[in-house]
């Protein structure tokens, strides 16, 4: 009788397990997401820039997207993931700030950023009608910053970057178009 009992509860959780909202591929990135964004608020939120950055670089880059994500869950932002990391067109999340859905492509650069990258990243913006955050560990170079100005994406990094994993609030408006 017990047996019987044990074999329908392993069942049933096998089931809601693989029903999950959550696809399982994603779980174990988005609890070392999770891991990092408690180490970048707490004990590790005075670490000089540099070694934040070394540290996002370092990250798996699916992580680094979950990060992200969780970042601006964090700052009482509504998130939509994406079901699966690969064939996203171009978008790795989105946020919802203030109203208004903003598309996420996030980049873990370790030199300048690719103006390719901006531009093919402004063109699904603009396809979608919506606003898009370009956000990278990089630098950005005068090419992007033209791009960027010119498209209405608006790129985040250096001490935006820190601020948005650190718990900062970030002052989107200010460059959003």
């Amino acid at each position: 009788m017990t047996i019987a009992l044990v074999s329908i509860l392993l069942v049933i959780l096998l089931i809601a397990w693989r029903h999950s909202p959550v696809p399982w591929r994603h779980r174990w990135r988005r609890r070392q997401a999770r891991a990092m964004a408690e180490k970048f608020r707490g004990i590790d939120r005075d670490q000089p820039p540099a070694l934040i950055f070394a540290r996002l670089r370092a990250m798996d880059p699916l992580a680094f997207e979950e990060l992200l994500l969780e970042s601006f869950e964090r700052q009482g932002h509504t998130v939509v993931r994406n079901h699966r990391y690969t064939g996203d067109g171009g978008v790795d999340g989105q946020v919802i700030i203030d109203g208004e859905r903003w598309l996420i492509q996030a980049k873990r650069y370790d030199g300048a950023i690719k103006l390719a990258h901006v531009a093919a990243f402004a063109q699904v913006c603009r396809a979608r009608g919506q606003k898009g955050l370009f956000i990278h560990t990089g630098r950005t170079g005068p090419g992007s910053r033209r791009m960027s100005d010119a498209t209405g994406v608006v790129i985040l990094s250096g001490r935006d970057l820190i601020a948005l994993v650190t718990g900062e609030r970030l002052g989107l408006k200010r460059a959003g178009r």
